[in-house]
């Protein structure tokens, strides 16, 4: 049992030190203000729109930068004045986005 818990500290304790150890170095450092990745663009249908809500609910393809397959789902609007140009049936091209957990869209664009 002594043997089971020194190697759980160890194992909880070692991301801690490492994370220490290379604080100073330039190879962290890199890490930290490496750009964030650009998300493409993807394209979808609108099915409906909630704008009591502010949400968007969109059938849409694989989501690469958030690593999605193909579904229908709701998101929340990055602006509300997004909801007034739309109507349901659009086929939208748009950047999907998580932030704090909650899916959002940005830059929508209808392209029928």
């Amino acid at each position: 049992m002594k043997s089971l818990l020194l190697v759980t500290t160890i194992a909880l304790a070692a991301p801690a030190a490492f994370a220490q150890m290379n604080h100073g170095s330039h190879a962290g450092h890199a890490m930290a203000d490496a750009p964030a990745k650009s998300a493409s663009p993807s394209e979808g249908t609108v099915r409906k729109i909630d704008k009591a809500a502010g949400k968007i609910t969109i059938a849409h393809g694989p989501l690469e930068n958030l690593s999605m397959p193909a579904m229908t789902m709701a998101f929340r609007a990055s602006e509300a004045a997004v909801l007034d140009k739309l109507k349901v049936g659009d086929k939208i091209r748009f950047v999907a986005e998580r932030v704090d957990g909650t899916f959002g869209v940005k830059q929508v664009e209808i392209v029928n």
